[in-house]
């Protein structure tokens, strides 16, 4: 890595053309070589824009001559010439061409007009919401207006991924309450649930089979066989989480994947450490996660499983899109480390800053972590975020 260090912008934008003139030129591009640039928006290539345009534009000062000054078109006229003439003896050509140059751009908005002026790149999609409650509300709606969108049927099913915890309680509650109401069907819809306990029988009271036929599976119009979840209790698990990655893809891929995330930012089971690239596979449960969990077991940590079967990181990834649900002050950490800071296989989460369609949705006690400004401008967007979910 070099760090070039120069006094001020203007300086550093001169260099920078001259680079990439000098770049150009050595690579000798033609009609069968083409040069190959990738180009950024924004304030700060300007100047070397502007000074690249100098570059190219530097052979046609004689030609502006001869047409700013009509009154002298006869001098300009005989200096023109003996600039053509100086040009032609001693082979003076114009310092850069993009005559056999290919760019591509970094980024584009999403849903805005290719004309637009503000069209720069793909933004992270944050919707912060007053309280759990208005949370859960406002996904449970984004959820029933996707799957309706979709017009699901016999032979076109709409694939959902589903997580389990206190964290999709109320949407659960809203979107059986959609059932009731008859504006949202389960019938033609298959599900995928992110993880299951090792080793704990099907019924026990805190499987994560249980868990979503108690909270959700039983109040709406779902088939029990569109319903999939990992067994934690096969005689081979690792052939279980190949099976369950062979059915999402033979299901068509997941159209929509909801996920909650734990303080650590961990999703599904894939804790702090996880492969971003990882599939579905066992994991040895950390320390946190026992005692974390040890309350729905009594608080006797000796009964809580120290395994899971989960999807990994990649497996959600490859989702069309994801939603993640964040709520509580506790979570708010995590939720600063899954915006404003880089991808880090110590917070899972963060990986879906690289999704191409992610939503991150949080109450206000989730925000305390995050700068000022990163709140007023996401929530200054409701207005725009509030139309995903009107019908």
């Amino acid at each position: 890595m070099k760090l070039i260090i120069l006094d001020d912008y203007q300086r550093v934008s001169e260099w920078c053309a001259k680079y990439i003139r000098k770049t150009i030129n050595n690579f000798k591009p033609g009609p069968d070589r083409y040069f190959t640039l990738g180009l950024p928006t924004g304030s700060t290539p300007l100047g070397t824009y502007h000074k690249l345009i100098q570059f190219y534009k530097y052979i046609h000062f004689y030609i502006h001559l001869y047409h700013i000054l009509p009154i002298y078109k006869l001098l300009a006229s005989t200096f023109y010439t003996l600039m053509y003439l100086s040009v032609q003896l001693i082979h003076v050509e114009g310092t850069l061409s993009f005559k056999y140059v290919k760019t591509f751009n970094m980024d584009e908005y999403v849903g805005l007009p290719r004309d637009h002026p503000e069209i720069i790149c793909w933004p992270i999609v944050l919707i912060i919401l007053d309280d759990y409650q208005r949370v859960s509300e406002w996904c449970a709606k984004y959820i029933r207006k996707t799957i309706n969108n979709f017009k699901p049927g016999p032979d076109r099913y709409f694939t959902l991924g589903l997580p389990t915890g206190s964290t999709p309680l109320g949407t659960y509650h809203k979107l059986i309450q959609f059932y009731k109401e008859g504006t949202l069907s389960f019938k033609y819809v298959k599900t995928f649930n992110m993880d299951e306990y090792v080793g704990l029988p099907r019924d026990h009271p805190e499987s994560y089979h249980s868990f979503m036929y108690h909270n959700f599976f039983k109040h709406i119009d779902i088939d029990p066989s569109n319903t999939h979840i990992l067994d934690g209790n096969a005689s081979d698990l690792k052939a279980e989480c190949e099976r369950f990655e062979k059915l999402i893809k033979d299901s068509g891929g997941i159209e929509l994947f909801v996920g909650g995330i734990g303080p650590d930012g961990h999703i599904a089971f894939n804790e702090p450490g996880s492969s971003l690239a990882s599939r579905t596979r066992v994991k040895t449960l950390a320390d946190d996660t026992i005692l974390a969990n040890a309350r729905f077991f009594g608080n006797d940590l000796s009964k809580v499983p120290t395994e899971a079967l989960t999807v990994g990181v990649g497996t959600v990834m490859d989702s069309k899109e994801v939603i993640i649900l964040i709520t509580g002050q506790h979570k708010a950490f995590a939720l600063y480390k899954a915006i404003e800071e880089g991808v880090n296989h110590m917070w899972t989460v963060s990986a879906f800053q690289l999704h191409p369609s992610t939503l991150f949705i949080c109450d206000d006690d989730a925000t305390l972590e995050l700068r000022v400004k990163t709140v007023k401008y996401f929530k200054g967007l409701m207005r725009v975020h509030n139309k995903l979910v009107e019908d």
